[in-house]
C-alpha cells in the first residue's frame, strides 16, 4: 500500500485519447505536471483515440485492464468499476474530473467507495444552463445538479459568471468554489503566421471542434450560405457523427465548393493562423479554449451567446461578435459584417494571457492541496469528537 511520501498528490481520469476539449486541456495539464516533477497521476480507461499519439509518450499513466468488450459504448460503467480499484490501491490524496462528462463518475467515487474516496475536485467545463432541454428532462437535470453539489468537494470555475452560476445551481457555498482560467495557451502568442492580407481575396472562416449536435453547426452552414460573401470559406476542423449530414447540407446551399473539411488535427492553433474569422456556434459551452486560442492568433470572433462567460471573455463585445443563440438571421448579419482579423491586437493578447497553461497548472496544485488538506482536517476533528462509552462500571 502506497504511504503518505509516495501517495499521488492527485489522480486525473480520462475514458480515452478521443478528442474532445476537455481531454484535451486535461491531458496538457498533466503533461506539464509531470514535466516539472509533480506527483500527479493518470488513469485511462482505454487506450484508443485520435489524441493517442500527440500525448501518449508525453505522459506517464496507468490504464484499465485491456478487454475484448466493446467497452466505448458502456464507458461511464467500465471506469466508474476500474477507477474505484486503482482508488483503493494507489490511495491518491485528491481525484480531479476534468470536466461535467465526468461528474457522473465522481459521484460513483463517492458514493461506492465512502471515507475511502479522497476529496473530489472537479472543473465545470459547460454551461449549467441547458435551454435545448425540454421540460421533464431538465427538471431531472436540475436535480442531478443539486446532487453533484452535495457530493463533489471543491468545484473549479473559468470565470465569475460562471461561478456565480454554479452557487445559483448547484446550491453550492462561495467557499466550495475556485476560479481558476482554462489553461488553453502554452505560451503567449508565436506570432501570425502569413494570412489572406486583403478582403478582396475573400475572407477565410474557420471552425474548430468535435462536429456534434451541441455545436449546432447546421446553423452555421445557414449562416455562412447567406450572410457570406461569394469568394469567402468555410474550414471544419474536428470530426464527428455529423460530419456526413454537414456536407451533405453544403451541397443543398450550394457551398461545397467553398467549405472544407479538414478533419481533427492535433493543433488547431497553428491552423487558425491562416483565418480571418473563428465561427462559434454551439447551444452551450463552459469556456471555450478555441476562443481563446483564436484571440491570441489575431482572429475575430463571431460566436453565440453560449454560456455565462462569453460576453466577459469578449469584453462585452469588443473583440467580437455575440448574437443570440438559435438566430440564424442575427449570425448571418455577424458573419456579412465581420472584419478580416482582429480590431483590437491588444485587447485580444490582453485577454488570452489569462489563459497560459503554467500559472493555471499550479492554481490546481494549490487547489488539489487545499482539498486534501480540509479533508484531513475533518476526518481528524471527527476523531477528536468521539468521546468513549462510560455508562459502564469495572
Amino acid at each position: 500500500m502506497p504511504t503518505s511520501e509516495n501517495r499521488p498528490a492527485a489522480l486525473v481520469f480520462l475514458h480515452s485519447f478521443e478528442p474532445g476539449g476537455v481531454e484535451r486541456v486535461a491531458l496538457r495539464l498533466v503533461a506539464r505536471w509531470q514535466e516539472t516533477g509533480q506527483p500527479v497521476s493518470l488513469f485511462m480507461g482505454r487506450m484508443d483515440g485520435a489524441m493517442r499519439e500527440q500525448f501518449a509518450d508525453a505522459v506517464y499513466m496507468s490504464c484499465a485492464p485491456e478487454t475484448r468488450l466493446p467497452i466505448r459504448h458502456f464507458e461511464t460503467l467500465w471506469m466508474i468499476v476500474q477507477l474505484a480499484r486503482h482508488i483503493v490501491k494507489t490511495r491518491p490524496r485528491a481525484l480531479f474530473a476534468a470536466g461535467n462528462s465526468y461528474a457522473v463518475v465522481a459521484v460513483a467515487m463517492k458514493w461506492l467507495l465512502g471515507q475511502r474516496c479522497p476529496p473530489i475536485v472537479m472543473k465545470i467545463s459547460n454551461d449549467l444552463i441547458r435551454p435545448d432541454m425540454i421540460a421533464p428532462y431538465a427538471v431531472l437535470y436540475r436535480l442531478w445538479l443539486r446532487i453533484q453539489g452535495r457530493s463533489i468537494d471543491r468545484l473549479i470555475a473559468m470565470s465569475e459568471p460562471l461561478a456565480a452560476q454554479i452557487a445559483r445551481e448547484m446550491k453550492v457555498p462561495p467557499s466550495r468554489i475556485e476560479i481558476i482560467a482554462n489553461p488553453s495557451l502554452d505560451a503567449i502568442s508565436r506570432g501570425n503566421a502569413a494570412r489572406p492580407a486583403t478582403p478582396e481575396s475573400g475572407r477565410s472562416f474557420c471552425i474548430v471542434g468535435r462536429l456534434t449536435r451541441q455545436k449546432n453547426l447546421a446553423l452555421a452552414l445557414r449562416a455562412f450560405a447567406s450572410g457570406a460573401g461569394e469568394t469567402d470559406t468555410l474550414t471544419f476542423y474536428g470530426d464527428g457523427p455529423e460530419r456526413s449530414c454537414l456536407e451533405k447540407l453544403a451541397r443543398h446551399f450550394g457551398i461545397q465548393a467553398r467549405v472544407r473539411f479538414a478533419g481533427f488535427v492535433p493543433d488547431p492553433r497553428a491552423h487558425m493562423r491562416h483565418h480571418h474569422v473563428l465561427l462559434l456556434t454551439s447551444q452551450y459551452e463552459g469556456l471555450p479554449s478555441v476562443v481563446v486560442e483564436a484571440l491570441d492568433a489575431g482572429l475575430h470572433i463571431v460566436t453565440t451567446d453560449c454560456c455565462c462567460s462569453m460576453r466577459w471573455l469578449l469584453d462585452d463585445g469588443q473583440l467580437g461578435m455575440i448574437v443570440p443563440s438559435d438566430d440564424e438571421a442575427a449570425l448571418a448579419r455577424a458573419i456579412e459584417q465581420a472584419p478580416a482579423g482582429q480590431q483590437n491586437m491588444a485587447g485580444a493578447r490582453a485577454k488570452a494571457a489569462q489563459h497560459r497553461i503554467e500559472p493555471v497548472a499550479q492554481d490546481y496544485l494549490r487547489a488539489f492541496e487545499r482539498a486534501a488538506r480540509a479533508e484531513a482536517a475533518t476526518a481528524s476533528a471527527a476523531t477528536h469528537e468521539m468521546k468513549p462509552i462510560t455508562g459502564y462500571v469495572q
